[in-house]
């Protein structure tokens, strides 16, 4: 994984089907969203009795067998894949979670987001005796609803909610329901579909899931994206929503999940990703034209920005670096020396393209900029005349309190810096980055009113804790010489 980029927290999959095999429903599912996550996995299935559930540190494929699944037998199931944001990435944290309520039996649950005020919740319910087992916000919430009462999941959820702030996409197991709940403002995604042929005997199932991406792997047709502040209840009886009781905010999805976070081949809030990806190559290539011979991307998650931008200039795309498909993470790296050479591992430069060209090098983002530096590097030592850069995203100024691993604004390169001076960090000829404006354009709200642009602009769309501010907001920066660029070198 790389340390350059952002990671968001997790990927959510819930399926009701009787008479389906819901846990490799579920298992290919999770595949579909590995790249939501990739430190753990999880699935929990119930047969009407009970809840049997796996989870395990690793990749979706590295957690699940023939072996494991073979007894995850049942008629409903949720999984969970996680990348930690809040919690460390240690198995307790690993999710989903079971916990015991008062009054509606064992209840798991999966959790995709991250509780800003889940500090204060635990400290409260640990002066009422409550214990807790991970670091994880997913537990207070889960502890929280434990102590909820209510004759239904719908009714405890209602009462417990409002309690919690910050980004949520929650789904909920019980011994005959699958319930799903998404937070007010609608920051992170989560959409329902339709699984298998509704005139079959038994009819149809549901699938929820937090992209479309995953309902079109395993065969589902995508009904609608679960509404901010609403609460999808899955039984027996069929399908029915209810509200989360709280006062109407205005929508704010995290806008990363536009431009990095979600697969291409998603849709989300009726527009195709790819093509909104490819929308800001074209805006980035009237904002900020070059003079170039080819246009490359650090592939894959560049490749749709950097094809709109070839095609709105001219220039024609090439394959400038080609990536391995076989890497994940590597926890072997005993010296600076080999570091250094894990750039060279995951991403190789085509000489063969670049030598003597000038070269424009389009990429979705830039955030603590050790990587882009690197790469540039490699750029020239295969023979790059010249290199510009042109990022398909405002510069990222702020930390993300939502769910984002920016642990604060000393990490952000832009963060006061010049486009010039960034530029001359990562070692570029040039370095240009997409407009707020160019970028609303893209994802179809011109007027920006749907999405959160926190950490573009610093406007957060709820209140922070003024402790995680302190500790997010505080800066240490340093300007470093292009040529070394040392505060950088240690972010990696």
């Amino acid at each position: 994984m790389d340390a350059e980029r952002m990671h968001e927290e997790c990927g959510l999959f819930g399926v009701f089907a009787p008479g389906e095999d819901v846990a490799n429903l579920t298992y290919f599912g999770l595949y579909a969203l590995q790249h939501r996550g990739q430190e753990s996995a999880g699935i929990a299935v119930s047969n009407g009795l009970d809840i049997l559930m796996h989870k395990e540190m690793g990749l979706v494929a590295q957690v699940f067998d023939n072996e494991v699944m073979g007894p995850l037998v049942g008629d409903i199931a949720i999984g969970h894949t996680r990348y930690s944001t809040t919690g460390s990435p240690r198995l307790p944290n690993a999710q989903p979670m079971r916990f015991e309520h008062s009054q509606l039996g064992p209840v798991v649950l999966a959790h995709n987001g991250n509780l800003i005020n889940a500090g204060e919740i635990r400290s409260e319910l640990a002066g009422e005796g409550v214990e807790f087992l991970s670091t994880s916000d997913t537990e207070v919430l889960g502890r929280l609803l434990a102590r909820t009462p209510g004759r239904t999941l719908d009714d405890a959820l209602r009462r417990a909610l409002p309690r919690v702030h910050g980004a949520y996409c929650l789904l909920f197991l019980t011994r005959d329901s699958l319930v799903a709940a998404r937070d007010p403002l609608g920051i992170r995604p989560l959409c329902l579909g339709r699984y298998g042929d509704p005139e079959a005997p038994g009819g149809s199932g549901y699938i929820v899931a937090s992209e479309t991406c995953a309902l079109d792997v395993v065969g589902a047709n995508f009904i609608c994206e679960i509404d901010p502040g609403e609460i999808v209840t899955i039984d027996a009886s069929g399908m029915r929503s209810s509200r989360i009781p709280a006062d109407a905010p205005k929508r704010a999805m995290c806008s990363f999940e536009f431009i990095y976070f979600a697969r291409p081949d998603s849709v989300m809030q009726g527009r195709s990703l790819y093509e909104a990806r490819r929308q800001m190559g074209r805006e980035l290539a009237r904002e900020a034209p070059v003079d170039a011979d080819v246009v490359i991307t650090l592939p894959d998650s560049g490749t749709p920005a950097a094809i709109g931008f070839a095609e709105e200039t001219g220039v024609h795309f090439e394959e400038g670096m080609i990536k391995s498909r076989y890497i994940t993470r590597t926890f072997i790296q005993p010296s600076q020396r080999l570091r250094e050479s894990g750039i060279r591992l995951k991403f190789n430069p085509m000489r063969h393209v670049l030598e003597g060209q000038r070269v424009a090098l389009v990429d979705d983002s830039i955030v603590r900029g050790t990587t882009s530096r690197r790469i540039v590097d490699e750029l020239r030592r295969a023979g790059a005349a010249e290199v510009h850069m042109r990022i398909a995203s405002p510069p990222i100024m702020w930390p993300c309190f939502m769910g984002i691993d920016i642990a604060s604004r000393n990490e952000l390169i832009a963060a006061n810096r010049s486009e010039e001076e960034v530029g001359r960090l990562v070692g570029a000829d040039s370095l240009r980055y997409l407009s707020i404006a160019g970028l609303r354009r893209s994802m179809g709200d011109p007027e920006g009113r749907g999405f959160c642009f926190a950490c573009f602009t610093g406007d957060y769309p709820v209140r922070v804790p003024q402790q995680l501010e302190m500790d997010k907001m505080a800066m240490e920066h340093v300007d470093a010489p292009a040529e070394a660029a040392p505060a950088l070198a240690q972010l990696t």
